[in-house]
């Protein structure tokens, strides 16, 4: 026993002698020689200016209603909107009852409503709460055409768009955010239950449609065209040529908040019978984003050249307000470096958190951007385009170190330098501030479902410009280089 411990003990003692405490090489055995590789790094400048934006794509998942005074610029924001109403295909042959359980006795018609009222669903609000805010609905007098590209500095009044006969519907209606006509207890459960507020315009005025038929109020009107011509109700498309092209909402008195639309409703209340049975119900029209919305956005665009002209910065600033435009060194980081791998391309922007000379106030910062080829600036939204981490990227604002950061450019600027100098602008890009809605099946995972432009009042400046009088906007690279 005495011998087969001493053998152990050797046979240990030869196996810790025989390995080496140097490291240097481990890992050799498991690559091959030609997958070897140096870690490089560097960074370079990186240009930026501010550019001014006559109008951006105004179709998006929210409309805009109000007027602010922008503290900024000192100029007069305004937003009006105009929508359509949808139909569902497969609720088309059903919208209302069977014609037996309306007809009364003595009616002429078969059916109308007891009151029609159009409600604004207002999802959020900038301003003063209580601010009285005066808007006129007024309607279309045929559709606006589908197929077409609409900015913000599309009018339809200016356009021609709106019924103009003396019959036509032109609603004035005073509102605000916060209704003092509720309980406290109603308007608490409102503000921390997540219940919509909406604004409700009454349509129970006897109605003429263009042909001169008169109706009780605009719901009657409805319901009386559904069971005369049920063809004209079976999709969004009939409904809108034959029956409601659609309303305008035009803020014409007020000053102080800026409301964001969730959707439009045009509500119709009703009673129909069933044996003894009476029951009052409402049929909803909503103008959603399956139908066209557009919003339509005045401002003075010469107050904001100079914040453009300010060189000491870069500005992001919206509604169609101010953009910065970057300046990518490709031709820097390619050259010199056509062998190596570029693994990692990382740029930061930072908010400056200092005051300015144009206001005393720091409005809020947007809280998303979009990177975009300078050439893709309008093509990427009018086609609906999506981030895809190899021309376009999205950031959003690190409240922490108010920053905007963009990672895994290397992809950019790859695709940069193999288009370089075939356009003026190929070594640009765009960050312009938008709204971006998410999906997800859990709290982990999300989503991009949509991205638009953004139409809140927003602005920040970042570190930058040809003055930039801070640290210099860099851009970090890391390559791989090979073993030769």
């Amino acid at each position: 026993m005495r011998k087969l411990i001493l053998a152990a003990i050797a046979l240990t003692t030869a196996a810790i002698v025989s390995c080496s405490d140097n490291t240097s090489t481990l890992g050799n055995t498991l690559t091959i020689e030609a997958d070897q590789y140096d870690v490089l790094t560097d960074t370079f400048d990186v240009a930026t200016r501010s550019i001014k934006l006559d109008s951006v794509l105004s179709n998006s998942v929210y409309s805009y209603l109000g007027r602010l005074k922008d503290p900024e610029t000192g100029s007069y924001i305004t937003s009006d909107y105009m929508t359509q109403f949808n139909i569902l295909d497969n609720q088309a042959s059903k919208l209302f009852p069977d014609v037996d359980e309306m007809i009364e006795k003595g009616a002429e018609f078969p059916g109308y409503a007891d009151s029609c009222y159009v409600s604004i669903v207002i999802n959020s609000y900038q301003g003063d709460s209580l601010a009285a805010m005066k808007l006129r609905m007024m309607e279309l007098g045929k559709p606006v055409e589908e197929g077409v590209i609409y900015y913000t500095n599309f009018d339809p009044e200016k356009k021609g768009y709106i019924r103009q006969d003396d019959y036509a519907i032109e609603q004035d209606y005073v509102y605000s955010m916060v209704d003092l006509t509720n309980s406290d207890s109603l308007r608490n459960v409102y503000r921390t239950k997540g219940y919509y507020e909406s604004i409700d315009v009454p349509l129970n005025k006897t109605y003429i449609d263009k042909d001169g038929n008169s109706y009780m109020n605009y719901g009657t009107y409805i319901m009386e065209t559904y069971y005369k011509h049920p063809e004209y109700f079976k999709n969004s498309q009939t409904f809108i040529r034959k029956v409601c092209p659609g309303f305008y909402f035009k803020c014409i008195d007020g000053l102080g908040v800026m409301s964001e639309v969730a959707y439009t409703q045009l509500r119709v209340f009703y009673h129909y019978s069933i044996g003894d049975v009476i029951y009052s119900v409402s049929r909803n029209f909503n103008g959603t984003e399956e139908v066209l919305q557009t919003t339509h956005i005045t401002n003075d665009k010469t107050r904001i050249d100079p914040l453009v002209e300010d060189d000491e910065c870069t500005y992001l600033k919206t509604p169609a307000g101010i953009c910065t435009e970057v300046t990518l060194p490709v031709e820097n980081i390619k050259m010199g470096h056509e062998s190596d791998s570029l693994t990692s391309a990382r740029i930061v922007f930072s908010r400056m958190t200092e005051k300015n000379d144009f206001s005393d106030y720091v409005l809020e910062e947007p809280t998303n951007l979009l990177m975009v080829p300078s050439d893709s600036l309008y093509s990427f939204f009018e086609r609906n385009g999506m981030p895809n981490n190899k021309t376009s990227y999205l950031a959003t604002f690190n409240s922490t170190y108010k920053t905007y950061t963009f990672n895994n450019l290397s992809a950019l600027i790859n695709h940069m330098w193999a288009q370089r100098n075939k356009t003026p602008n190929w070594n640009k890009v765009i960050l312009i501030p938008v709204q971006v809605e998410t999906t997800g099946s859990s709290t982990t995972t999300t989503t991009v479902a949509t991205v638009s432009n953004e139409m809140n009042i927003n602005s920040v400046r970042l570190v930058g410009g040809k003055a930039n009088k801070h640290q210099p906007v860099r851009i970090s690279i890391i390559y791989n280089r090979g073993y030769d």
